[in-house]
């Protein structure tokens, strides 16, 4: 369900959506998670900012009508070192 009304549309930063139209088989690096995949980018590959470095995300038909940043995790898990027995 999306929580955005119907008469505004989906949102598309516009200087993403600029870089997208403009480059065909570059990467393009965004910032921009907030942005909904739209069917123009099938096949592309691009480049989003995880706060720390950017990560590439292959798009393709299923992630169509998703936001950009529900696919790029930003925070890091956490993993228990394992102590070694002995000595």
């Amino acid at each position: 369900m999306s929580k955005r009304s119907l008469w505004k549309g989906p949102f598309f930063d516009e200087t993403f959506f600029q870089k997208s139209r403009q480059n065909s088989k570059q990467k393009i690096k965004t910032t921009s998670r907030s942005s909904v995949i739209l069917p123009f980018l099938v096949g592309k590959v691009i480049q989003v900012y995880n706060g720390k470095f950017y990560v590439p995300l292959m798009l393709s038909e299923d992630l169509v009508g998703h936001k950009i940043g529900e696919f790029i995790p930003t925070r890091l898990r956490h993993v228990y070192k394992i102590k070694k027995k002995g000595k």
